[in-house]
């Protein structure tokens, strides 16, 4: 079984994949901790994010456990995060083990942007989780506070207009939900309700599976 979840930033995506995947006790790649890695990987070095080749080659030869948690989930990380993201050699060379992963025996979950349209087009489970992106700001403002960041809401809200609009415009891989996905809304949902609704959401598509 394959489930992917798809969705922008702080909608709660990441919480949701997680509670999924050990409900159904699925092996969990956050495919966008792989991004930040790279971004991050480049800002130590001082390569430009701009430069394809260096940035693939960084990409190519990813290793998560030289980062820390905290680092990857910095706003820097976030906004270099997207530029790299755009960057076609980059996605390529992370399409491989992104692919590999969810078509491991037993199966597993992956959440991103991309992942029921281009990494794993044939998942049985396939949800976009989106909200108000001044929502959304809000839950990323708190989460950047609670990391001792200084940044004020509006320049929170902005950055994330930005990123949606480069994730969502770029030429390879553009963030979009997929046709057979499932919306799940989380604007006015506590986490437990989106969790529960996403959860609904996916035992639905099984049902739908299994029945076709």
């Amino acid at each position: 079984m394959i489930i992917a979840i798809d969705g922008t930033t702080a909608s709660g995506k990441g919480t949701i994949a997680k509670r999924l995947a050990a409900y159904y006790c699925l092996p969990h790649m956050d495919t966008g901790r792989l991004y930040r890695a790279v971004a991050v990987a480049a800002l130590k070095q001082g390569v430009a994010l701009d430069a394809a080749g260096p940035l693939a080659d960084i990409a190519r030869t990813l290793d998560l456990n030289d980062f820390v948690e905290h680092e990857l989930r910095s706003a820097e990380a976030g906004k270099a995060a997207s530029v790299v993201a755009a960057i076609p050699s980059v996605r390529q060379a992370l399409f491989e083990l992104q692919r590999a992963f969810a078509t491991r025996e037993g199966g597993a979950l992956l959440d991103g942007r991309d992942i029921g349209t281009v990494i794993a087009p044939d998942a049985d489970v396939k949800l976009w989780v989106d909200a108000d992106v001044t929502q959304r700001g809000v839950r990323r403002w708190k989460e950047l506070i609670g990391h001792g960041e200084q940044v004020t809401l509006e320049s929170v809200i902005e950055q994330l207009k930005i990123r949606d609009s480069r994730d969502q415009g770029r030429a390879d891989a553009p963030a979009a939900m997929a046709a057979d996905a499932i919306l799940i809304d989380t604007t006015d949902l506590t986490i437990d309700a989106a969790v529960e609704k996403a959860l609904a959401a996916a035992e639905a598509a099984l049902a739908r599976g299994k029945t076709a």
